[in-house]
């Protein structure tokens, strides 16, 4: 049976996976919604498996991902996620994720992840298989996107949502000449000019939607 941690920015959602895994014999080590907090909870408890969900509020899974792949640690690592962009699927597998699984999903199909993330397999079924091939074989801006870092991509969706750098640093507990300075950064890699540049990518891109402005 596995230690898991849970990632999840919906406390109905963690309940009902704690229940669900405990009726499976799996233990529930920690819970979070906050890819910070999560972070050093992860490296002091050492869980078998993190259930990581990709949208946690204007944060994201993906920087726990990026975090915890640039530090080389090596956790087996199921995404849970209503995201069937091939782009997401693509990143996570770029990522580490051991899984990808759908939050339509069954309650079987996660222990079939998890049976399957514990004897070193990989999960990517079906449709999800499918995206992936998808997101890693397609070009154009899913492409420039993937030159991004998960914390470059989490100050897009800051800028365009109209945040200051002085509110995004709070945010992302970054000063904001740290922040000017990803901004500078990623319009570099992106060949934007200006703030309604990035908005058109980022809505191009998939990261927002016109109904998040």
């Amino acid at each position: 049976m596995a230690r898991v941690y849970l990632v999840d920015d919906h406390a109905i959602v963690r309940e009902a996976m704690c229940a669900l895994l405990a009726s499976n014999g799996h233990t529930v080590v920690g819970q979070s919604d906050d890819p910070t907090a999560a972070l050093a909870e992860i490296l002091d408890l050492r869980p078998d498996i993190l259930l990581v969900d990709l949208n946690l509020g204007q944060r994201s899974g993906f920087e726990l991902l990026s975090d915890l792949q640039r530090r080389a640690t090596r956790f087996k690592i199921i995404v849970t996620t209503m995201s069937g962009q091939p782009r997401d699927v693509a990143h996570a597998v770029k990522y580490g994720a051991d899984a990808y699984l759908m939050k339509g999903s069954t309650g079987a199909e996660l222990m079939k992840a998890i049976e399957a993330v514990q004897r070193g397999e990989r999960y990517y079924e079906g449709e999800v298989a499918d995206l992936a091939v998808k997101g890693l074989t397609t070009r154009d801006d899913a492409s420039a996107l993937d030159t991004l870092s998960a914390r470059e991509r989490q100050v897009i969706v800051l800028v365009v949502n109209g945040l200051s750098s002085a509110e995004i640093g709070e945010k992302l507990n970054l000063s904001p000449k740290t922040v000017d300075s990803y901004r500078s950064r990623l319009m570099s890699k992106l060949g934007v000019r200006d703030v309604p540049g990035l908005v058109r990518f980022a809505l191009r891109a998939n990261l927002i939607t016109a109904h998040d402005l």
